[in-house]
């Protein structure tokens, strides 16, 4: 999920990572999606190590951070704590249209209008590869049922303030109204809030050809030194290797919290009225791991 650059203001005051409004139209890369292939089995044995897990069995959330206020990119939801309900190990995110004032975003106390509201969490632990034998390679994965409808903009990723200078890496975005694709991506920069990438050279769509809506399904990203790996289902889609569009080699060494959230709008959807958007609609979640080799 990507910032704005006209928020470059808001970001010199520490930006927890958003989205950008600029270039989100769904293009593929340069290169060719990767035939899937079997990858390890989804937990996990041997030399990865356990270092994350959370199967939302604590109603505190305590290993969360709770997004209170909007957000960026000119989407028109309000995060709220209330928008997210535990029940049987599931965590759901729910958005819905309500007509409510809040803050514009956490770092900006002016307040606005939002015709949505919806739940957004952060991890308070950071991760990430370095050098260090047995950190080389980190592995993020969730299991998630995305939202179905027009105007829902979920999205399972993680980024290190500030913004770009830390990278972001978006495992999982998607549209409510496209339910058979998801896309991937990429951000970093050396100057706050404006980033070195572009879209055609990082935005990946992967068209998974069933309904992504109907069902739970893992999404990962192994990230090393010189590639990205993201996976659906325990099969890779594509490899990110490192060159001087896409600064994956930029990213080692940082340390990233992971994000889930479920945005309304904005410059995801480009051009839409929101008065054609779903009414409500909700992400589910299963679990959180993060292992380390």
């Amino acid at each position: 999920m990507k910032i704005s650059l006209i928020y470059s203001l808001i970001m010199l005051i520490s930006v927890s990572c958003s989205k950008s409004d600029v270039n989100v139209v769904t293009v593929e890369g340069p290169d060719a999606e990767e035939e899937p292939i079997e990858n390890p089995d989804p937990t996990p044995s041997g030399d990865w190590e356990l270092i994350f897990e959370e199967n939302f069995d604590d109603p505190s959330l305590a290993q969360w951070n709770i997004w209170e206020g909007g957000a960026f990119n000119n989407e028109i939801q309000l995060y709220k704590k209330e928008q997210l309900n535990l029940e049987n190990g599931i965590i759901s995110f729910n958005a819905k249209r309500e007509t409510v004032q809040g803050n514009t975003n956490p770092f900006d106390n002016t307040t606005k209008d939002f015709e949505y509201v919806s739940g957004r969490v952060e991890s308070k632990t950071l991760f990430g590869p370095t050098e260090v034998a047995g950190n080389t390679e980190i592995r993020i994965s969730a299991r998630i049922k995305l939202p179905k409808g027009n105007g829902m903009w979920p999205a399972f990723w993680s980024y290190g303030d500030d913004w770009p200078t830390n990278g972001e890496i978006d495992i999982l975005e998607a549209r409510g109204n496209t339910p058979l694709e998801f896309q991937s991506n990429i951000f970093y920069g050396t100057e706050v809030g404006t980033p070195l990438t572009k879209n055609e050279d990082t935005e990946k769509v992967h068209n998974i050809n069933q309904d992504l809506t109907d069902d739970f399904h893992e999404y990962q990203v192994i990230w090393t030194e010189n590639k990205l790996q993201i996976f659906f289902d325990n099969q890779l889609l594509h490899t990110y290797d490192a060159n001087d569009k896409n600064f994956v080699n930029s990213l080692f060494g940082k340390k990233h919290q992971i994000v889930l959230n479920v945005a309304v709008g904005g410059a995801f959807f480009n051009g839409v009225d929101s008065s054609q958007f779903v009414e409500n609609s909700q992400m589910q979640v299963d679990w959180v791991k993060v292992y380390k080799r």
